[in-house]
């Protein structure tokens, strides 16, 4: 009877296991087209699957939220060795992965109002993106400065919150065209930065 059971649950747990992953792989989607307090039933219906059976998985939208911010973290984690061995160049592994980070920063509008009255979940959630992105950052950059090609004087945490603040307003503006404003920035560490002349605009 044992034996049995285990034969029945292995195509069962295979279906809780696909059911996770086509609500993940949704909910990523929907949360960039429609911001994170998209209706539950949307990420549902995307994924092919019924309102209680994403309930089932993730009782509740803080749960899913966490899920594929974790998930998406860990992708953009593992991406940046790839990357440094796949890319023509350190600076082309550089620029692909800051464009898979634009991505991903486009699932999280809307994350402040997930936590709303949970202000410890919001920020170790963010210390979570912060502590395992940046090094990957760094490694990036400095592969590419060790080549040659980036040359401008900037912290990787610098270069991540720039990035941050160009994707910040992207949804609210159809005229905005966040990639290219980030391949302008990013483009731009592989020139010398001009010093401000003493009296310039914006210096003291």
């Amino acid at each position: 009877m044992r034996t049995t059971d285990t034969h029945l649950d292995a195509p069962r747990r295979r279906d809780v296991e696909r059911n996770a992953r086509a609500l993940l792989d949704a909910a990523a989607q929907v949360f960039a087209s429609s911001g994170v307090n998209a209706p539950v039933r949307e990420v549902a219906a995307a994924a092919g699957v019924g309102v209680a059976t994403l309930y089932r998985h993730f009782p509740t939208r803080s749960d899913l939220v966490v899920a594929v911010y974790r998930r998406q973290i860990d992708a953009l984690a593992e991406a940046g060795p790839v990357l440094l061995t796949s890319e023509a160049t350190p600076f082309a592994a550089t620029l692909s992965w800051v464009h898979g980070f634009v991505d991903f920063l486009g699932t999280k509008h809307g994350l402040a109002q997930v936590w709303e009255g949970d202000a410890a979940g919001f920020t170790a959630l963010h210390t979570l993106f912060v502590e395992r992105l940046v090094p990957v950052l760094a490694e990036l950059l400095q592969a590419a400065r060790d080549a040659g090609e980036v040359v401008a004087d900037v912290t990787p945490y610098q270069l991540f919150r720039a990035i941050g603040d160009l994707v910040a307003f992207s949804p609210s503006d159809p005229d905005y065209d966040v990639r290219r404003m980030v391949t302008l920035l990013v483009t731009g560490l592989t020139v010398p930065q001009p010093v401000s002349a003493p009296g310039a605009i914006g210096t003291t």
